[in-house]
């Protein structure tokens, strides 16, 4: 299972970013998209997008399949802290919480959160107020401190 923890801010939060979608399935695409076009919009390098597009796809696949409420939107919510990005994915199911399995090389699922954390130098989940819960990846960036300063 991953830590209950809530992310502590290494640096100030220089830029903030957040969606809500519908859970379809489908809507984890739209999510990827979305994400992937405000990195760029914020500067990132294609190897830092690809990651974060990456860990974002698993979170919200996850938040889809497994905190899926009837009437509820999942979010995603993205903050630069100069030298790394916070990926945040919320969903309105506090009792599922995440937990990583080992997935056997025939198996077709299981390896989401396991990619997570190979991707991410921080990974956690804490309570949503008023309901469900937050999963949370931080990346560092690979392209150094001027990332997201324009």
């Amino acid at each position: 299972m991953l830590p209950m923890t809530t992310p502590n801010p290494q640096q100030p939060a220089t830029r903030q970013w957040k969606m809500q979608f519908t859970s379809p399935p489908r809507c984890v695409r739209l999510a990827r998209s979305q994400v992937g076009k405000a990195l760029r919009n914020w500067g990132y390098g294609e190897e830092d997008i690809d990651r974060m597009v990456l860990v974002c796809s698993e979170l919200a696949t996850n938040a889809v399949q497994h905190g899926n409420k009837r009437g509820h939107l999942f979010e995603v919510r993205l903050t630069h802290e100069d030298t790394s990005c916070l990926v945040e994915v919320s969903d309105a199911a506090s009792n599922r919480l995440p937990r990583r399995t080992e997935a056997t090389e025939n198996d077709e699922n299981g390896r989401g959160l396991q990619l997570v954390a190979a991707l991410a130098k921080e990974t956690g989940h804490r309570p949503r107020s008023p309901i469900g819960k937050t999963v949370w990846a931080r990346l560092a960036l690979t392209w150094g401190e001027e990332a997201g300063q324009s």
